[in-house]
């Protein structure tokens, strides 16, 4: 086996850490963000057949325990995963509702 062929899974494997795109950077990092705004959770409760039934679930950050900009949080986010800031600020997105 050429010495060449033998190194090429581990530039393969070492080229999959690479930065990923500023886009799928942004998409990672938004929900990181939108936890850091505060806490996501749902309620619900409602009877039938089986009797009484409800359902509680929360979701709390150590970003937000720790009160922490989620703009600044995603900001850094991107930029640790793509190399390169946000396309637009955080609180100019469209799907923001922090």
């Amino acid at each position: 086996m050429h010495p060449a062929t033998a190194l090429l899974p581990l530039c393969l494997a070492l080229a999959a850490c690479g930065p990923m795109s500023v886009e799928r950077a942004e998409e990672a990092c938004y929900d990181r963000a939108r936890l850091a705004a505060g806490p996501r959770g749902m309620v619900a409760l409602g009877t039938g057949s089986g009797g009484p039934a409800s359902k509680f679930e929360l979701e709390i950050s150590s970003d937000y325990l720790q009160g922490r900009d989620p703009s600044a949080l995603y900001d850094a986010c991107v930029y640790q995963k793509s190399g390169q800031p946000p396309r637009q600020p955080l609180y100019t997105r469209r799907d923001w509702k922090g």
